[in-house]
């Protein structure tokens, strides 16, 4: 039975209808992603998608469904009929046959637009990826347009606050960036009475699933905590693609970022993440995971299972779009402030220390790193958050707590920034294909970028230099950035380079693939913190890494760049 095509009032935030992602398929060459976003299952996002699907099929546009999950629903089991599905394909796992959505059949079938549901999906061991929204991603650089569904308690930065408020561990997550990076946002809501009335019809789960959803995740008090988290993550999408700061055209010039310091045995750092992203999020600002290597802790000399929980963390913080940094100091405080003064920075984020300061070290004057934090953190907000508990206001109150210590900021008259894809017009690019040294890559980057202007390299070689003492420029997966400001500079200088078979760093034993080497004009701090948040952001990207290093041509690298710039400076759309 064809179903009814409905008459869709939902506009977006510039006041356009809910078909302008109709326009944006036309006109678009490349994968655009578009997500139905609920509280919880049963609010009608599958539904919701498939009746686009009907429309966008309508309108002559070639459509499939990768996969849908129906869940016996007859309604939603209704509105499948019609549009054409591509196979699932069968795994056998452990002895038992699973049927997942085959991305492969997807992108040699290449419809203009696919169905895909449950965005947050783990796939069965030995897929060629682990997550279904890595999955997608693959299939939107195809050049495929996805709308999907996701409830707002698979975000990874929600994970402490989801299992307090519902007493539930979300083991299925995806990366923020996933749902920031969205092209279109559909927020999918119904009243809480609602969503119980159509449970107890049987419309969300079986007969026998029933009371036992009703007693435990689907208790009204859950649904209500649910639902708000879900509007106040439209009303940040909303806001933050409203003042993107990537794209603003002045950057206020005070410290404005957020940084949260990270310890090799800090208790549930994983938490301490999370809070500085949802801070971040509420700023509308970039923020950067900060590690400081001491003597006693270099890798040498700390066990194994340390070495996997550091990494384990800085990953997270990738994950949840920080900047990751690694710096070298016995004195952490001074190492801190530091980057804090370097990078702009107005809000520290710190866990509490695993051990108070014994009675008489305190006598001798002896504090803990947030007190001397808060001390000698002049102009800087510093938030200390108990790790071990972590206050329901901490994470849901606009306003400052009481464990924060606020400290007046000096108003800067804010200064232009430069244009954030003006470095893109002159960026020079290298490929190695043999193994090639950290050190050395710089150099051969810097001719690249500096072979007329000898004086110019050398000090951009001393500065990149003292830089590099001072942390790993390290970002990521498989990418370093070394950067410095330079003196005298008048417009930013960017080479890539490309190493084939690995760029070494003897000093840290590390290794990268690509470098993306950036010089700034010393006083344009502003201009060098958002080209520097721009190329970080690009480096997340699994896609674009995976792309960048199957190329082989100069200009096939600088096409992939422009590419995603262009990608993500375009305007966002959010539907309510």
């Amino acid at each position: 039975m064809r179903p009814l095509k409905p008459q869709d009032n939902r506009v977006d935030m510039n006041g356009n209808r809910a078909d302008n992602f109709l326009r944006l398929i036309r006109r678009s060459q490349r994968g655009r992603l578009k997500i139905y976003l609920g509280y919880a299952a049963g609010v009608g996002k599958t539904y919701q998608m498939l009746l686009e699907g009907h429309r966008i099929r309508e309108d002559g546009i070639d459509l499939a469904i990768g996969l849908v999950e129906t869940h016996g629903r007859m309604e939603t089991e209704a509105l499948v009929e019609g549009l054409e599905i591509i196979p699932r394909r069968k795994i056998t796992y452990r002895g038992i046959v699973i049927d997942e959505m085959d991305f492969e059949a997807i992108l040699s079938r290449r419809p203009s637009v696919v169905l895909i549901d449950e965005l947050a999906h783990t796939n069965v061991p030995g897929s060629k990826n682990a997550k279904r929204y890595q999955d997608v991603e693959e299939i939107l650089s195809a050049g495929i347009h996805v709308i999907s569904t996701l409830n707002i308690q698979h975000l990874e930065s929600l994970y402490e606050t989801v299992e307090r408020a519902t007493g539930v561990r979300v083991r299925e997550r995806i990366p923020d960036r996933v749902v920031a990076e969205a092209d279109q946002i559909v927020n999918v809501d119904i009243t809480t009475e609602d969503l119980q009335r159509r449970l107890k019809e049987g419309k969300v789960y079986t007969r026998e699933r029933i009371e036992t959803a009703l007693v435990n995740f689907f208790k009204p008090a859950n649904l209500e905590q649910l639902r708000e988290l879900t509007l106040r993550e439209l009303a940040s999408q909303i806001d933050s693609r409203r003042r993107d700061p990537l794209s603003e055209e002045d950057i206020p010039s005070n410290p404005d970022q957020v940084m949260v310091c990270l310890s090799s045995r800090g208790p549930n750092s994983e938490a301490l993440l999370r809070f500085a992203s949802r801070l971040a999020g509420r700023l509308n600002r970039n923020w950067y995971a900060v590690y400081v290597q001491t003597s006693k802790e270099r890798p040498t000399l700390i066990d194994a299972a340390t070495q996997r929980k550091l990494s384990n963390t800085l990953t997270l913080a990738q994950q949840l779009g920080a900047t990751s940094f690694t710096y070298r100091g016995d004195d952490i405080v001074k190492t801190i402030l530091q980057f804090a003064r370097e990078y702009r920075v107005g809000h520290i984020v710190i866990g509490t220390p695993g051990k108070k300061v014994p009675f008489w070290r305190r006598l001798r004057g002896e504090v803990s790193i947030a007190e001397r934090l808060i001390t000698e953190g002049k102009g800087i907000t510093v938030v200390v958050l108990d790790t071990r508990v972590i206050p329901d206001d901490m994470l849901s109150s606009e306003t400052s707590s009481p464990a924060e210590k606020t400290h007046p900021i000096d108003q800067e008259k804010t200064k232009p920034a430069l244009e954030n894809n003006a470095f893109l017009k002159k960026m020079s690019v290298l490929i190695w294909n043999k193994r090639i040294e950290k050190e050395e890559a710089i150099n051969r980057l810097l001719d690249a970028c500096c072979s007329e202007k000898t004086e110019l390299k050398k000090s951009a070689w001393i500065a990149l230099l003292e830089r590099e003492k001072q942390g790993e420029t390290f970002v990521g997966e498989d990418v370093t950035i070394p950067h410095a400001r330079i003196i005298d500079l008048q417009t930013p200088l960017v080479a890539l380079g490309i190493g084939k078979a690995g760029i070494q760093d003897q000093r840290s034993e590390r290794s990268a693939r690509i470098m993306m080497l950036l010089l700034s004009p010393a006083d344009s701090p502003e201009s060098h913190l958002s080209m520097l948040a721009t190329i970080s952001k690009m480096a997340r990207s699994d896609k674009w890494r995976k792309e960048v290093l199957s190329a082989n041509k100069s200009s096939d690298i600088i096409k992939l760049v422009a590419e995603w710039e262009e990608r993500h400076h375009e305007p966002d759309n959010i539907i309510q």
